[in-house]
């Protein structure tokens, strides 16, 4: 028996207090770098173009306060329609779930409390993610006025680090904090399978609020976009982040509540449903190995955070960032170092604390499975190897250091509409190894580890979730930071050395969206086989137990719906962004037309800032519900209507589309993106012309339609197949109840 002190619950505990303490380190490092503009230093005299630092260290805290603000209203009025909406669902927990058990409130009221704390720690996550972003955007930009790469690179990973560090901390501590809890009601091992079906509110919680966040920041941030681009530069010719134009700051407020807070509640959202779905699938191991060792998933959570912050250093510290080309190799690093130590990390891990043989009920059939801890570790290995084979995948088909990229930056020699065919194509191309690689992990997984594997190789995917979440706040901020550069007038040579590092966070962004998206598929599928696990029990084996026969007529005709789903949700969202971007343009070209002092070299009127601000809020608020609604209510109906076989078909039909929807939608929006960055860094007289030229206009129009493609529709599809498994593992035993799973209709 393991002592206290080394014990699963002292070193998750550990794991957490460590997180939070390490992204406070970094939060007070960052602080420590004042909002004061250097005009001469050392390297560049004068950097600053008005060479009056004390105005120009007005204008930036000016912007500053403009984007928090912006971004603190919006995320006050989104989380406050969460609010009431969390409320209200988790009262159809709580009736729904004890309806369904029996009456049970215990477990009705357990599962709506876990959902609660899932929601409100999710919220927390965005919440937090966006204030340090904002508050470190403008200090990079300060850095990015000091000699060399050093420091402004390191101001920004920091800011990453912080969000990084602190959302696996939280989730860590309140999830594992929720589990202690319940079980002083479940202490028997016999009775833990309740304990994990009662926790499984924590995912559904993390994921609704992801939902909400990823579709609202989206359609915000690329409203602002897509309106700025269109107007500024495809109409008017200005540059990007231009002070002239009013959707400059809308368009910097979107990039922290899309790109970070959005994408923090995602990933925390995939890091509690990988672990609930592992820990309602492995509750029978408590039976033969005890408490730490169904815990495990939590275990490998945990060691996420020692080896992340361990591989930090190098960035930081060991191989700094001396050049731009240090840069993206710097990140790539972070990724590949962290993938690489985790895996002995586990498997010693998994040898204290899983017992050398250990058995587990299958999700199919009556068979016992022995399992090991090597067994175990190498499950969570192909999730790690997978995940970081994907994300490089991803970044060859989004990076314009290779040709794909380039390919479609040729195809703007002859238009737009070239350049919309070579994307769409480039995109459709990306998922076929990414969807290979997933399909070898889940088969491998599942014949190692039977569907426990799948879920602990969903796990090795999240396993550096920190360095993950580091790598795609540090993108935003960089963006922000040059805005701000841009919008405060500073020298050319700080918005190129912040173009640089943005640069290289787009390119690492895309491994991220490569992880998260290979993440959710595995998550979802674990989910599936939970759903599956507890028909199976709370049936008493008489469903489920041969598996799920997809031939069957309800089954079949759910798994077409189910494959339609994505592409209704995607219509959708990217509608929602067309039509709040249409609002954006005729705001803009109003501005313009009703100042036209505003387009002089240097003006003598200023844009307003909060009606585009306003524009943005309200579109994405209004538009983010009926996306969210369908994909929360379509499970829940088809379950309680049609019954548990249709939910199954449901289940698999939209995993199957979203996977390479999610996987194309993503790439295809990356490569546009780039593909006009790497026009906009050829010189006049080469082929591509550069900046200002037809074809950089084409290029512009690709990166237009782009956006919502790998803001907006792509990463909320993520959420998609994880929130309509998960929300369905929920409900599963309410489900059941009705006519003993058949549905109000009796669909046999």
């Amino acid at each position: 028996m393991s002592s206290l002190l080394t014990s699963a619950t002292a070193i998750i505990f550990a794991a957490a207090v460590v997180a939070l303490l390490w992204a406070l380190i970094q939060f007070t490092i960052i602080s420590k770098i004042p909002v004061q503009s250097g005009g001469g230093s050392g390297e560049q005299e004068g950097l600053i173009s008005s060479g009056d630092d004390q105005a120009v260290s007005a204008r930036l805290k000016e912007i500053y306060t403009a984007i928090y603000e912006g971004a603190e209203s919006f995320l006050k009025a989104e989380y406050t329609v969460c609010f009431w909406f969390v409320i209200a669902f988790a009262i159809l927990i709580l009736v729904l779930v004890s309806w369904g058990t029996g009456w049970d409130m215990a477990r009705g009221s357990m599962t709506a409390i876990s959902f609660l704390l899932g929601a409100f720690t999710s919220m927390a996550s965005g919440y937090l993610g966006m204030k340090v972003a904002v508050y470190s955007n403008v200090r990079t930009t300060v850095s990015a006025q000091k000699p060399g790469w050093t420091e402004c690179f390191n101001t920004a990973f920091r800011a990453g680090a912080v969000m990084g560090f602190a959302l696996c901390g939280l989730g860590i501590f309140m999830l594992y904090g929720t589990m202690l809890v319940f079980k002083l009601h479940y202490p028997q091992p016999d009775e833990w399978i309740f304990l994990t079906e009662s926790i499984t509110g924590y995912g559904l919680g993390g994921s609704v609020i992801a939902m909400f966040g990823r579709v609202g920041g989206g359609i915000y941030t690329k409203a602002a976009d897509v309106g700025a681009d269109l107007v500024g530069k495809v109409v008017h010719g200005i540059p990007e982040d231009d002070p002239r134009n009013p959707a400059t700051i809308a368009d910097n407020v979107g990039d922290n509540v899309g790109d970070v807070a959005g994408m923090g509640s995602d990933l925390f959202g995939s890091f509690a449903e990988s672990t609930c779905a592992a820990l309602v699938i492995g509750s029978s191991i408590g039976l033969s190995g005890g408490w730490d060792a169904m815990v495990f998933p939590v275990i490998v959570s945990g060691v996420g955070v020692f080896v992340c912050l361990l591989c930090s250093f190098i960035a930081t510290n060991i191989w700094t960032v001396k050049k731009e080309a240090d840069v993206e190799m710097a990140l790539k690093v972070q990724l590949i170092s962290t993938t690489i130590v985790m895996i002995p990390a586990v498997y010693f891990a998994a040898i204290f604390y899983l017992p050398a043989s250990f058995e587990l009920h299958s999700t199919i059939g009556n068979t016992i499975l022995h399992l090991s801890p090597l067994k175990a570790t190498i499950c969570v290995a192909m999730g790690a190897v997978g995940g970081l084979t994907i994300g490089l995948i991803t970044e060859y088909y989004t990076s314009h250091s290779y040709q794909p990229v380039r390919e479609v930056a040729a195809s703007c020699k002859t238009g737009a509409a070239t350049n919309m065919i070579y994307g769409i194509a480039l995109g459709f191309k990306s998922a076929i190894i990414p969807v290979i690689v997933l399909a070898l992990v889940i088969y491998f997984s599942f014949a190692t580890c039977d569907m426990y594997g799948v879920a602990l190789a969903a796990i090795g995917f999240l396993s550096n979730l920190a360095t993950g979440l580091t790598i795609d706040v540090y993108g935003p901020v960089c963006d922000n930071a040059g805005g701000i550069a841009e919008m405060a007038e500073l020298h050319p040579s700080v918005r190129e050395k912040t173009d640089a590092l943005d640069a290289a966070g787009n390119t690492t962004a895309a491994i991220g969206k490569g992880f998260a998206i290979g993440s959710a598929a595995l998550v979802s599928l674990a989910l599936f086989g939970a759903f599956v696990t507890r028909i199976r029990h709370s049936s008493d084996d008489k469903l489920f137990a041969a598996g799920v026969n997809m031939l069957e007529p309800v089954t079949f005709a759910f798994l077409i719906i189910g494959g339609m789903i994505p592409f209704a949700f995607a219509a959708l969202t990217m509608k929602s962004v067309g039509t709040a971007a249409m609002e954006m343009v005729l705001e803009v070209q109003r501005q313009f037309d009703e100042k036209p002092h505003l387009l002089d070299e240097n003006p003598t009127e200023r844009p307003d800032y909060d009606a585009c601000i306003a524009i943005s809020t309200q579109a994405s608020l209004k538009e983010m519900v009926p996306p969210g609604a369908m994909v929360i209510f379509t499970p829940l109906l088809t379950g309680i209507l049609f019954g548990v076989t249709a939910v199954s078909g449901l289940l698999v039909g939209a995993l199957v589309a979203s996977v390479q929807l999610a996987i194309s939608m993503s790439n295809s929006g990356g490569a546009w993106d780039n593909a006009k960055k790497y026009i906009e860094k050829q010189p006049a007289d080469s082929e591509l012309k550069g900046k200002g030229s037809d074809i950089h206009k084409a290029a512009v129009v690709g990166d237009t339609v782009g956006d919502p493609f790998k803001d907006t529709s792509g990463p909320a599809l993520n959420i998609v197949m994880k929130l309509m498994a998960v929300l369905s593992l929920v409900f599963a035993d309410t489900f059941y109840a009705i006519n003993s799973g058949t549905g109000v209709f009796k669909m046999a």
